[in-house]
């Protein structure tokens, strides 16, 4: 199949998916997610793959969802948001439920939707420059897949959701747990390539089945139903058009979203 904003390649066993949008910084849109979840059903069915690597093209990673394409879709209330936010979170979580492991080599931002397809991997490499972050409450929105208290603790997760934070340094995202290691200058993408041989040296069903006991673990805790609340409630957020949303994308769509975060910010300071 031809792809239009990622590319799927192999080298032996190991499968890439590179999202390629990277004059939009890879931001995720429509397409993208519908490319996704094809390209995932490719390599779940090739036997041949025994791992996969995830990456972006260009300067960053993945600046999360295109807010552009989004306000496009002019959904209003609950039954236009509640299909499209679900769709979101089951192919985030393709990564985390794929049979094969997901390696995560990412670089530059890594914000938002882009962040939370980091953590759905099941490893995630960085280089000392990736900057982490989930800045969606600044722009009045929603966190899809709220994923990182299964990473970290109440205290880390606040500070970094309830501030809209989006320049988490790659060192400080190690010691919370969001990546398990940091390579060296661009050496990413072969750091996280490398991973993925060492994993595919490992008996496949052996592989697959302790990633699955994994991955139950977290289900029996709870992740799942979790996970489905945070859907309910990304779900009222976009639901409900306060005044401030309302003028943060009346700005958004005459201005640009750096004058609507400017806007948001300077309603401090009157």
């Amino acid at each position: 199949m031809n792809y239009e904003t990622i590319e799927l390649s192999q080298q032996g066993p190991i499968a890439r998916i590179m999202l390629n949008r990277p004059e939009k910084l890879n931001a995720i849109n429509h397409a993208m997610l519908t490319e996704l979840d094809t390209a995932l059903d490719e390599i779940e069915q090739d036997d041949r793959i025994l791992a996969l690597v995830l990456n972006g093209n260009g300067r960053a990673f993945c600046a999360g969802f295109d807010l552009s394409a989004g306000m496009e879709t002019n959904r209003k209330g609950v039954n236009d948001w509640r299909p499209a936010l679900q769709y979101d979170l089951d192919i985030i979580m393709r990564f985390w439920r794929l049979s094969k492991p997901t390696i995560a080599a990412v670089h530059g931002y890594v914000l938002a939707a882009g962040f939370e397809l980091a953590l759905a991997c099941d490893l995630t490499v960085c280089d000392e420059e990736t900057l982490f972050g989930e800045p969606e409450l600044r722009f009045g929105s929603s966190i899809v897949a709220l994923l990182l208290p299964w990473y970290t603790n109440p205290k880390r997760t606040k500070k970094l959701l309830l501030s809209g934070q989006d320049r988490l340094p790659a060192e400080e995202a190690l010691q919370m747990g969001i990546v398990n290691e940091i390579a060296d200058p661009g050496k990413v993408l072969d750091r996280g390539i490398a991973l993925a041989r060492e994993i595919a040296l490992m008996d496949p069903d052996s592989v697959r089945l302790t990633k699955q006991a994994i991955n139950r673990t977290y289900e029996i805790m709870g992740m799942n139903q979790a996970l489905d609340m945070g859907v309910d409630t990304a779900v009222q957020i976009e639901s409900i058009e306060t005044a401030l949303r309302r003028e943060f994308n009346r700005v958004h769509r005459e201005k640009g979203l750096k004058a609507a975060l400017k806007w948001r910010e300077d309603r401090l300071e009157k």
